[in-house]
């Protein structure tokens, strides 16, 4: 498959790996807002690199839909972005967030990147290397604009949203079809007055092609005319399920009744349209309509130079999700796709740097939170309620010495060992691991972590450590029958002993990959 070659190339695919892991703390700003508990929503604080490197151990595998919005290296300069990066050093930028986002999606999740033409080819190739060619969804074409753009040789008025899945048949399976505009519908008319409403005529011929036997038989319309299938056609039901429809008033035959014969399809029976690739902004939204949201929203302050409207999040959400799933924006801006989200009874995970996060993500979240009533709020009958968690990133897991950092905690630990160990996201909350040394079981495998005083005894060479009596703490409070891996700072047991509780002891930090 051919490759972007580009100045740092390989340093760029180096550079997620070499990330350190830094621990998630509650934000000096206020940690809890509305209904946080429950919510499972999360705004984060920080460099978005650092970030996801930080939540792939609690999310890895649960995302269900992510929208990034990255900048587009427009030689533009916004306030709150440095666009104007060199080809190469955006590419460098890209490929570890790319690398990191891809390992969040769940088997049926898809990625949604918007772009535009400076580097929106360029993307589609760096997305089929990291996510595969054989991924790719389809290049939507969003009208941002309803005028003319007159500065330039040729007018600018669109940008891509690029779609891959990790699976696109999975993907397929549960995307959700778009509801069908008036205009679309207006081929369904009612001519006579029919009760169950507007209907169209629909061809009742197939291709030959698989045919059965009962796909071929002779029609007598009501006015006496008689109708077989065209040479390598077939009628598309067999002959029983014709005979039904016709008693049912569902076959018509022209206003002569002598037509060949179609099925009536009624617009209340319509669940929607499969998307295309083709957003107008009429249906999805436009920048100008973005901007007054946003200005709206800051009384009057327009802060992001490059918006994107709700109803564009709200298309691709629908599209992609269903009520509960989990979102990330890795690049919130201000704040669009965390809003909609919540507002469509999605779970969501936010990333965004600098003091905006607090000046403005923070508070806009706050009013949908509260109930505010812009946007996609009066389509989605927006009540207000909910909440989110509101973190910043902390230390790494390792000093610069390689030991364990002095503000890590069990949680972190646990959730980074887990993580090496099974490739999986840590459940804190899975039944049985709550203030106990056990992390769970995996394919048949216990794993135990002895940190941070977890079995209540903060003494170096006690319960951080694997001894007799810890052993038999173990065996008490979760004990597994099958094999066990067990991680702490040290072992006082001798070979013989740890063999016989089928127990592979490894020691921290030093047993721990980076």
């Amino acid at each position: 498959m051919p490759t972007l070659d580009w100045l740092d190339r390989d340093a760029a695919f180096r550079t997620a790996a070499q990330v350190p892991t830094r621990v998630l703390r509650p934000h000096a700003a206020g940690h809890h807002f509305g209904d946080a508990a429950t919510s499972g929503n999360l705004l984060v604080q920080g460099d978005n690199l650092e970030a996801l490197k930080a939540l792939l151990p609690f999310y890895r595998g649960q995302v269900k839909c992510i929208f990034i919005d990255p900048p587009y290296n427009t030689k533009s300069a916004f306030e709150h972005y440095d666009d104007n990066l060199e080809h190469s050093q955006w590419l460098s930028m890209m490929l570890p967030r790319l690398q990191l986002l891809r390992e969040f999606l769940r088997e049926d999740g898809s990625i949604w990147v918007t772009i535009d033409d400076n580097e929106g080819h360029y993307l589609k190739v760096l997305m089929d290397e990291v996510f595969g060619r054989g991924n790719f969804v389809a290049s939507c074409v969003w009208q941002k604009r309803y005028s003319r753009e007159n500065r330039e040789a040729i007018g600018d008025v669109h940008d891509y949203v690029l779609v891959y899945a990790r699976d696109p048949f999975r993907f397929k399976a549960i995307r959700n079809l778009v509801p069908m505009t008036e205009d679309q519908a207006k081929v369904y008319r009612n001519p006579n007055d029919d009760p169950r409403g507007r209907w169209r005529p629909v061809p009742m011929t197939a291709q030959a092609g698989h045919a059965t036997p009962e796909q071929f038989y002779e029609v007598v319309t009501p006015g006496g005319a008689v109708h077989r299938p065209p040479v390598g056609r077939c009628w598309g039901i067999s002959k029983s399920t014709y005979e039904r429809l016709n008693r049912e008033g569902r076959i018509y035959f022209g206003k002569d009744n002598k037509s060949q014969p179609n099925i009536i399809r009624y617009l209340s029976e319509v669940p929607g349209m499969a998307p295309w690739t083709w957003w107008p902004s009429d249906e999805v939204g436009h920048n100008d309509e973005s901007k007054k949201e946003a200005m709206q929203l800051q009384e009057g302050e327009l802060s992001f130079g490059t918006p994107k409207p709700e109803r564009l999040l709200q298309r691709i959400l629908h599209i992609a999700t269903h009520p509960h799933d989990l979102i990330l924006d890795s690049f919130l801006g201000s704040g669009t796709t965390a809003a909609v989200a919540h507002k469509m009874g999605r779970r969501w995970i936010g990333i965004e740097m600098g003091e905006h996060a607090v000046t403005h993500c923070l508070p806009r979240l706050q009013k949908v939170v509260a109930g505010e009533p812009g946007g996609i709020s009066q389509a989605v009958d927006w009540q207000g309620g909910g909440g989110f968690r509101f973190v910043q990133l902390g230390a790494p897991l390792f000093d610069a010495h390689g030991d364990l950092h002095a503000d890590v905690r069990f949680a972190d630990l646990a959730a980074f060992v887990w993580l090496r160990e099974t490739g999986t996201a840590y459940d804190a909350e899975a039944p049985g691991r709550r203030g106990t040394p056990l992390l769970g079981v995996h394919e048949g495998t216990a794993l135990y972590l002895l940190y941070n005083g977890i079995l209540g005894d903060r003494r170096p060479a006690a319960g951080n450590v694997l001894t007799s009596a810890v052993l038999d703490a173990l065996q008490r409070l979760c004990w597994h029958d099958g094999p066990k891996v067990v991680y702490g700072e040290a072992c006082t047991l001798g070979d013989a002993r740890l063999a016989q509780a089928g127990i592979t002891f490894r020691q921290l930090p030093h047993a721990l990959p980076r």
